[in-house]
């Protein structure tokens, strides 16, 4: 087994007609290719490599940000942002099959992966297009963006099989060391595009802001530029490369094996006709017994794949479920404030690390205890660990969850009082057994009060008392909503204001700002360069203003008798601020700051352990699966058993896909069912095949 095989990971590297197979003896004689500085190498290699960093990185920077482009430009919920991120995952993993059959039966690989590239960046640039805000409306935006979707799926999936088996078709059969070289170096091509990509698109999206908001069309941009790149990179290196003609598909044979097997049993089932040893003996009048024997070894070993869409279900939700779960976590690092998208990087970074660590120092280790660490076992363990690593996650996210605003029911609401007056108020609602105690002035708020209401809505009846007076108010309250009463002073007498709070936190780690303006005179305020805000006398009430975390102490607040400075102080992660101008005085503006929201207080470093498990689950999965499955299958069925791992990707995601549309459950209910029911099902299923075998 060469290194490659041992070490993947990211990406299927095995061919569909293994590239560490002998070519047919009736292959024509390819020219030699020139070598790279007096080496074995083949200098054609190098573009490759280039190439397949580029594409990665096109791939992996664009889905980086995909789940958050979903949320924020198209305003969709976190269910169908789940569906749809896992359903382009899925088809990412069902269209190599397209690209294996178009290389081995009608193209070639050279000539597929120059046709599918020019789609996946045609893809690209529609995506990227998508993403610009003033381009139509959002129906547009969505068509031109599943467009794009669909032929990225059609272009990475197709040129997946082909790439690494060129690669491999460029060594001369005496230099098999080599290229088991190249297939390393191939492999960290791979990991270096992701790692790097991974970090440096939500950076763009993030720190950088065009037409007002984050810049999604230059975070599809860079890796549509880099998969134009790649394509050029290939391209220059055509005069170079080793290209082996179309030799048909051994895929397609098995699947024409099995269909004919199937249907002529079923057309045989009288029992008057002499029963078979097996069920695929019955393509034995169209089909060869050697091909009859390979494809039964394929099918007991494709039996066993039925468990790993599991793994993969829970592998691929990094990108949606754990990165939403991020932008409610405080990403304050102290030196570096990290995007939400950004931690996905800790995966290809701690693959890397750990692949020589468990290679040289914990498999070793596990030998020389006498212990048969078989590679079913090291997958069990693999699966193993990726329920654990949910199990960590449905913990962290019941800790966040604590922050955040109490669920709404029907015939409920949820109000606070902030008393802006000089003097302590009573606050007496009908019906309700609320507010026991005075209201101090300028009272922070712990926690919202629930109304109780007789219907969807109700008009309720408010007594305040102030200083021996008594005041009354009636409001209509609607279900599911949250307020704010403001109590305040106008004109000697005591009034309010029954004002909508926000239901739930800011999206995506933003924090959310509304300004009341107690002076006697109009304002006009700057947070930053790009919020102006106009609040108008006598507790005028401003919508809200969402930012990015900050300290904002550098404003501005313009009124009628000059220009003051303006100092909200550090606004925090998911939080939602009631900020009241109170005075001005000594050339800055006074103000008291409510806390409505709770900030994120769960700091991303929590996240750390699950990306621990899942990365080191990752590594004694796939890898191992990746080379058991190369083992266990003759030489000229590796491709069939390849299609069949790749496609328990594609099931994987799938059933994410089904989960997240057929049960809309609020996130907590679902991350809790995805850590503790799959990882029980990965252990039951993961021991069940140690004992088998």
């Amino acid at each position: 087994m060469n290194t490659f095989q041992r070490n993947e990971s990211k990406e299927s590297l095995f061919t569909f007609i293994s590239a560490g197979d002998d070519p047919p003896k009736d292959f024509p004689v390819q020219k030699k290719s020139p070598k790279l500085c007096g080496s074995n190498y083949p200098l054609s290699i190098a573009f490759i490599v280039v190439n397949e960093f580029c594409e990665r990185f096109s791939y992996y920077g664009m889905r980086a940000v995909l789940t958050l482009y979903f949320i924020s430009f198209f305003h969709w919920d976190e269910n169908l942002s789940t569906a749809v991120y896992h359903a382009f995952s899925a088809l990412c993993y069902f269209t190599p099959v397209i690209g294996a059959i178009m290389a081995d039966s009608w193209l070639g690989k050279y000539k597929t992966i120059i046709y599918l590239s020019i789609v996946y960046v045609v893809g690209h640039l529609i995506k990227s297009v998508g993403a610009i805000p003033s381009l139509g409306n959002q129906a547009v935006h969505v068509v031109l963006s599943m467009v794009g979707l669909f032929l990225i799926a059609l272009g990475t999936g197709g040129i997946k099989p082909c790439v690494s088996a060129f690669g491999g078709d460029q060594f001369e059969e005496e230099h098999t060391s080599e290229r088991s070289k190249f297939f390393s170096v191939f492999y960290l091509s791979i990991n270096a595009g992701s790692l790097i990509s991974t970090f440096v698109t939500p950076v763009l999206r993030g720190d950088v802001k065009c037409f007002g908001e984050d810049c999604y069309a230059l975070a599809f941009g860079v890796p549509a530029a880099l998969m134009v790149l790649a394509l050029v990179v290939f391209i220059a290196g055509s005069g170079l490369y080793r290209k082996t003609p179309p030799q048909g598909n051994v895929l397609l044979e098995v699947c024409k094996c099995i269909g004919f097997a199937i249907k002529n049993r079923l057309k045989n089932r009288s029992r008057q006709i002499p029963r078979r040893d097996h069920w695929l003996d019955w393509a034995s009048e169209q089909y060869s017994k050697q091909l009859i024997a390979e494809v039964k070894m394929v099918t007991r070993v494709l039996f066993l794949f039925l468990p790993l869409p599991m793994f993969w279900a829970l592998f691929d939700q990094q990108g949606s479920r754990w990165t939403l779960q991020a932008t409610k976590m405080n990403a304050d690092f102290g030196i570096y404030v990290l995007q939400p998208d950004q931690m996905q990087f800790l995966n290809p970074l701690l693959i890397l690390v750990f692949i020589p660590i468990f290679d040289l120092g914990l498999y070793p280790l596990i030998n020389m205890c006498k212990f048969n660490f078989t590679p079913i076992r090291k997958m069990a363990t693999g699966m193993i660990l990726a329920g654990m690593a949910f199990g960590l996650a449905a913990i962290v996210e019941v800790k966040i969850n604590e922050t955040d605003m109490p669920q709404l029911v029907p015939k409920e609401s949820l109000i606070q009082v902030l008393n802006l007056a000089k003097n302590p108020v009573q606050v007496t609602i009908q019906d309700q057994n609320l507010f026991q105690q005075p209201v101090e002035a300028f009272q922070n708020p712990d926690e919202y009060s629930h109304l109780i209401l007789n219907g969807e809505q109700q008009s309720l009846h408010f007594i305040l008392q102030h200083q021996g007076s008594s005041l009354a108010f009636n409001y209509t309250v609607k279900e599911k909503s949250v307020y704010s009463l403001i109590v305040f002073e106008a004109e000697g007498s005591l009034s309010s204001h029954l004002i909508t709070d926000l239901k739930t936190k800011p999206e995506n780690g933003l924090a959310a700002v509304r300004f009341i303006n107690s002076l006697s005179q109009d304002v006009n305020l700057t947070i930053d360069s790009k919020q102006f805000i106009s609040v108008q006398r006598n507790c005028g009430v401003s919508g809200y203003s969402l930012v990015e975390r900050d300290t904002y102490d550098n404003g501005k607040c313009i009124t009628e008798t000059g220009e003051f400075t303006l100092d909200l102080g550090l606004l925090d992660f998911g939080a939602s601020y009631t900020v009241v101008i109170t005075n001005v005085s000594a050339g800055a503006v006074q103000t008291w700051k409510s806390e409505d929201i709770k900030a994120n207080s769960v700091h991303m470093a929590w996240q750390l352990p699950q990306y621990l498990l899942i990365s080191a689950g990752e590594v004694m999965f796939s890898i191992t699966g990746l080379a058991f499955s190369y083992s266990q299958s003759p030489a000229s069925m590796k491709s069939v058993l390849q299609a069949g791992w790749l496609l328990t990707v594609a099931v994987g995601n799938t059933l994410v896909l089904v989960v997240a549309q057929a049960a809309p459950m609020a996130q907590v209910t679902e991350s809790e069912l995805d850590g503790i029911c799959n990882c029980s099902r990965s252990i039951l299923q993961s021991f069940s095949l140690s004992l088998f075998f």
